[in-house]
C-alpha cells in the first residue's frame, strides 16, 4: 500500500466521532499499522473567514450566505488536499475527523449534490472510505448535552434542527454508498466495525 489509505469520519454533533476516531486508532497502531490522526478544523488555514461567515449565517439566514460558507469549506479542503494530504508517509492510513461529507448534516439550504460538485470542481480529495457515524437524534443530543461545551453548535442549536440534520446525513449515506455506523452500542463495537472496514479496503487495493 504505497499511497495512503484516506478515510474520513462525518456525522452530526453528539455522535461519538471523536472518541470512535481514539479507539480506531489505538486497535490500528497495535497492529502496526501508521496511523496519521487530522481534523479538518485544526488543518484548515482559512478556519477564521469561514466560521465568521457561519456566525453571520447564523444571525441572517440566505442562501447566499449558505453557498459562501460552502465555498469556503471547499477552498480549505482543496488547500489541506494539495499541502497536507500529500505530505503523508506512504503506507499510512489517514484518519481525518470531518470532510465534506459533513456538509449534508449541517447546510440547511443548498442541496448536498451541489456541494458534492463544489468539492470535485475544486479538486478535493475524495476519500478512499467514507464512514458515516450517528445515532438516534435524542441519544447524540444527550450526549452533546453532557459534554462541557454542550452541542457546541453555531448552525444547530435547537433539538429540532438537530433531528433534521440526521435525517439529511442518513439520507446522503443512503443515497452515496457511504459505510453507515450506528454508534449506540459499546464503543469496542463500533470500533472494529470501522477497523473491519478499512481492513477490507485495503485488502482489495491493488498490490
Amino acid at each position: 500500500m504505497n499511497r495512503p489509505l484516506f478515510v474520513s469520519l462525518d456525522g452530526p454533533k453528539g455522535t461519538g466521532k471523536t472518541t470512535l476516531l481514539e479507539a480506531v486508532t489505538k486497535v490500528l497502531r497495535a497492529d502496526n499499522k501508521k496511523v496519521i490522526r487530522l481534523c479538518e478544523r485544526k488543518s484548515d488555514p482559512y478556519r477564521g473567514e469561514t466560521m465568521a461567515l457561519v456566525n453571520k449565517l447564523a444571525r441572517s439566514p440566505s442562501r447566499d450566505l449558505e453557498w459562501a460558507v460552502c465555498q469556503g469549506f471547499a477552498q480549505s479542503r482543496r488547500w489541506i488536499s494539495r499541502n497536507v494530504l500529500t505530505q503523508q508517509p506512504p503506507g499510512s492510513i489517514i484518519l481525518i475527523d470531518r470532510w465534506y461529507p459533513s456538509d449534508a448534516a449541517f447546510r440547511q439550504t443548498i442541496p448536498f449534490a451541489e456541494i458534492l460538485q463544489l468539492n470535485m470542481d475544486r479538486d478535493v480529495r475524495v476519500p478512499d472510505l467514507h464512514v458515516g457515524v450517528v445515532t438516534a437524534p435524542d441519544i447524540s443530543w444527550a450526549r452533546a448535552a453532557t459534554r462541557s461545551r454542550g452541542l457546541g453548535g453555531t448552525v444547530i442549536q435547537k433539538y429540532a434542527a438537530h433531528v433534521a440534520c440526521t435525517e439529511l446525513f442518513e439520507q446522503a449515506i443512503a443515497d452515496h454508498g457511504w459505510v453507515l455506523c450506528r454508534n449506540e452500542g459499546t464503543v469496542e463495537d463500533a470500533t472494529m466495525q470501522v477497523v473491519s472496514e478499512i481492513v477490507s479496503v485495503i485488502a482489495d487495493r491493488p498490490k
